[in-house]
């Protein structure tokens, strides 16, 4: 196969289907050239293959060839030469990838001018000061992306040509000025690189394709693609095309269009454009623009003209899409096309309109609710359920955004202090702590936002602010931490400042930004109800949810039942934490029983707040899970405390437990089943407390549907043992009641071990749930509170992972895991019912593993319901 193709090709298939050859861009240029026949300037794609072949093993040996025959195509085509001394053709070359990334990547315009053929441009255009305008333009682009130049100093010497003569704008610096630019460029060019400017225009080719490979790899494309999960080994298409001029004369212009409002979803056209400009100074914010209606009173025909094209673009992508264009002397050019990028409410609003239709008689066209579906993305929705910053500040620091929505708020460092200035002064408060333990959750509580400098993306801090609701950044290790304050390089904040996060992007602003409420749209539940539609009996949507407020919210926001209520976190209430430091202090049987007692009537009341709101859903309720030690303060504390001001009496019994508790490796140390083992009564008095809370409703006419977890087994022998204290007392709770409500037993499979072992556990299970961030952690030998923001993002640059793990377990030994763990399951023909729980249960991509693999239900954050309702529907659809 060639490695190069012109804009024209003969494909066997429609061009816009040879994205992973053409790239995005190559393959709407193509469909407008060859099947649309707008009026696109020719050119050619170096296909995605000669990229992947040169960060491969270098240039490739034919590519040379090939690029030369496509030239003289093009200068037949356009009747002119490149390099010619009296009529040049001048070329862009610009990246394009199968997916778009803004911005990331590099572009090069008027390539083909050098010292002869630029005096060639102003004799054929009659118009010497373009000619050197574009001229200086060349050189300063090709000098900074192809030949590794900085930048500002080119940008110091048009300032100070501007500068010199007076002028406001680069527009009013003459020819002769533009002139002595340019040799100013090109001498700044071989002080920095040691080379002069390259004068051969095949060779200023060869360097901008090359450029534009390499910028594959540069780190804010890398970064970029991370955030996006666009793979690395796609590679990028290089896009050939003749240059035509917006900046000739006052004839002339450019623009950007939307064929709907971006913004909105109005259905309405929309963009920017500029007389006598080039593309780069419409997005480059340089000068003033003017919208599309403004258009019509320079260029009225014209004006006229792109909307039609915007009519035909629509109608045949069935899809909003986003242009470029220019305007030379008069001739409309279209430069490229994409279906356009959007926010969430634009994307809801545009997809259920356009299932209504759009257009007239033989002109209208409409999408299929299935669709619509396809194209709302779980971005979409979360920007519309949480609050976003509705202008731009300055970024202090970036960690990893692990929480969606905007805060604001007064920063403090210790739960305490964030709890006294919410609860007593009712001020809004950021908590910022290096990371965060049970210890700080009642500051975490009342907090508009969290920020912590260690951790991860399923650290304590990311879990618990997820499934409030609480934006939050994590792994934002440019911020310094002591005492009251924390420093980014020169900046420093103290307790009380203003601070503004950004929960989604990771992003940390100094002061106090404005933000816009996260209120959905209609179009959100209408969206939501097709969605359900079609995942009906195919997978299901419950939540992770610890107390009646959560269970509340989630069962508003569509959850199917409660697939995760971890009682653990209804511990460390501050009225319930000394009562569970009590049990653990316990020195006697006595002491532990009156403990366990205290425990029981609060986790009763806990229970039938979760169940009452889940009434007639299935509620499973998780025994407890973590080591006791995290119920404790922690011991450097302690022991800080120890050598400074002291310790009382109950302080030196908490160091003293704690330190007995304490383990190398608590997360794979005394937690879950292990911690029954060595404590049965703990197990014991949750059970009775649960059926005590059903007992009580079904009293009150409700409908309690109680699963009960037993977690972290490993071996049959494990879930028999634990399984018998728990059938013990619902068999004593249950004895001689009438229309026995089903409780089921069942256990949570997050071991490499259980899931291999899952029919030898089934055989005394009742169901299973996947918990998919164990089960990573313990596949991978990655620390989960600590891979994310330090080892993570060199194993992705480095191409040793293609995805995070901890982000999707597609495509991952994970992913194998619940496979195997759900066959295994599956063979011993109980009627076993299966989920997935933890944060892998909202995410898009696991979900059409979850699907494929037969799971019965996902279950997720509250917050994330409406995300996995969607991105269930999206999976049915996928693999139909």
């Amino acid at each position: 196969m060639p490695y190069v193709y012109s804009f024209d090709h003969k494909h066997r298939r429609p061009p816009m289907e040879y994205k992973d050859l053409l790239g995005g861009k190559g393959a709407n240029l193509a469909e407008m050239t060859s099947v649309l026949k707008l009026p696109v300037p020719g050119g050619f794609t170096v296909s995605t293959d000669a990229c992947r072949a040169y960060m491969e093993s270098g240039w490739p040996a034919e590519l040379d060839a090939e690029i030369e025959k496509q030239v003289a195509k093009l200068e037949n085509d356009m009747g002119r030469t490149l390099g010619d001394p009296k009529d040049p053709l001048l070329v862009s070359v610009r990246s394009g990838a199968k997916f778009s990334m803004p911005g990331m990547m590099d572009t090069v315009l008027n390539l083909g001018l050098n010292d002869r053929s630029v005096k060639g441009l102003a004799a054929s255009t009659d118009n010497e000061r373009f000619a050197y305008d574009s001229y200086r333009r060349f050189i300063a682009m090709y000098a900074r992306i192809v030949m590794d130049a900085e930048g500002e100093p080119f940008e110091e010497l048009l300032e100070a040509a501007r500068e010199k003569v007076g002028g406001k704008t680069d527009a009013d610096i003459p020819a002769d000025a533009l002139k002595e630019l340019c040799d100013q460029y090109k001498a700044l060019v071989k002080e920095q690189t040691g080379k002069p400017f390259p004068q051969k225009p095949m060779k200023q080719l060869r360097g901008a394709v090359e450029a534009v490979f390499s910028s594959w790899n540069r780190p804010r494309a890398i970064a970029y693609r991370n955030r996006e999960r666009i793979a690395h080994t796609l590679g990028t298409a290089v896009n050939v095309q003749a240059m035509v001029f917006g900046n000739r004369d006052d004839d002339s212009g450019t623009g950007v269009g939307f064929t709907r409002n971006a913004a909105t979803g109005e259905n309405k056209p929309y963009g920017d454009f500029l007389v006598n400009a080039q593309g780069e100074d419409v997005v480059a914010g340089i000068r003033n623009t003017q919208t599309l209606d403004d258009m019509k009173d320079v260029f009225p025909k014209i004006h006229d003209e792109l909307f039609e094209i915007f009519v035909r673009l629509e109608r045949h992508y069935e899809d909003m899409c986003d242009t470029e264009f220019t305007i030379e002397q008069g001739k409309l050019w279209m430069l490229q096309t994409r279906v356009g990028k959007r926010t969430g409410v634009a994307a809801l609003k545009m997809a259920v309109d356009m299932t209504k239709g759009t257009g007239k008689g033989k002109e209208r066209w409409k999408i299929s609710r299935e669709t619509a579906l396809m194209r709302v993305s779980a971005d979409n929705l979360d920007s519309v359920l949480h609050p976003q910053f509705t202008d731009k500040g300055t970024v202090l620091a970036t960690g990893l955004g692990a929480s969606p929505g905007a805060a604001v708020g007064k920063v403090y460092f210790t739960a305490d202090d964030a709890a006294d200035a919410a609860d007593d002064r009712g001020e809004k408060v950021i908590l910022v702590r290096s990371e965060t333990s049970p210890e700080d959750v009642h500051g975490m509580m009342v907090s508009e936002g969290i920020l912590t400098a260690r951790g991860g993306l399923v650290s304590h801090a990311a879990v618990v602010a997820r499934g409030w609701g609480t934006p939050a950044i994590v792994g934002a290790e440019a911020i310094k931490i002591s005492g009251k304050k924390f420093t980014v390089g020169d900046v420093t904040v103290e307790e009380g400042d203003v601070i503004s996060i950004d929960g989604t992007s990771g992003e940390v602003v100094l002061g106090e930004m404005k933000t816009a409420s996260g209120e959905p749209p209609a179009e959100f539940t209408t969206i939501l109800g097709w969605a359900d539609k079609v995942r009906k009996g195919k997978l299901a949507v419950r939540a992770n949810a610890d107390s009646g407020e959560d269970a509340a919210n989630a069962r508003e926001l569509g959850a199917e039942g409660i697939g995760l209520c971890r009682t653990e976190h209804m511990f460390l209430a501050p009225d319930r934490l000394p009562v569970v430091r009590r049990m653990i202090l316990a020195t006697t049987e006595e002491e532990e029983e009156a403990a366990l007692a205290a425990l029981r009537d609060v986790q009763q009341a806990d229970f039938e707040e979760v169940l009452e709101a889940m009434d007639g859903l299935p509620v499973t309720i998780r025994l407890l899970d973590p080591p006791l030690h995290e119920f404790l303060p922690p011991v450097e504390e302690l022991k800080i405390k120890e050598a400074t001001t002291g310790l009382n009496e109950q302080e030196q019994a908490e160091l003293a437990a704690a330190e007995s508790w304490a383990e190398h490796n608590p997360m794979i140390g005394t937690r879950g089943v292990r911690l029954g083992v060595i404590k049965p009564g703990l197990y014991a008095m949750q059970v009775r407390a649960l059926l005590d809370a059903a007992a009580a409703l079904r009293k009150r006419k409700k409908n309690p549907i109680v699963e009960i977890m037993i977690p972290l087994t490993v071996t049959r022998e494990e879930m028999a043992l634990a399984r018998s204290w728990v059938q013990e007392e619902v068999d004593a709770a249950l004895k001689g009641m009438r229309n026995k409500p089903d409780i089921t037993i069942g256990t949570m499979i997050e071991t490499p071990r259980a899931a291999v072992r899952a029919d030898e556990i089934a055989e005394v299970s009742d169901f299973f749930s996947f918990g998919t961030n164990d089960l990573t952690q313990l596949t991978f030998g990655f620390s989960r509170d600590d891979i994310e923001s330090r080892m993570m993002p060199a194993y992705l640059e480095q191409g040793l992972l293609k995805r995070n793990p901890f982000d999707t377990i597609d495509q991952t030994g994970v992913g194998d895991l619940v496979r195997l763990g759900v066959e295994r399951g599956r063979s011993t023909k109980k009627k076993l019912k299966l989920g997935v729980c933890g944060e892998h249960g909202g995410d898009p991509e696991s979900i059409d593993l979850f699907y494929r693999v037969g799971l019965d239900y996902v279950s997720c954050s509250p917050f994330r319901v409406p995300i996995a309702r969607l991105s269930a529907a999206q999976a049915v659809l996928r693999n139909a």
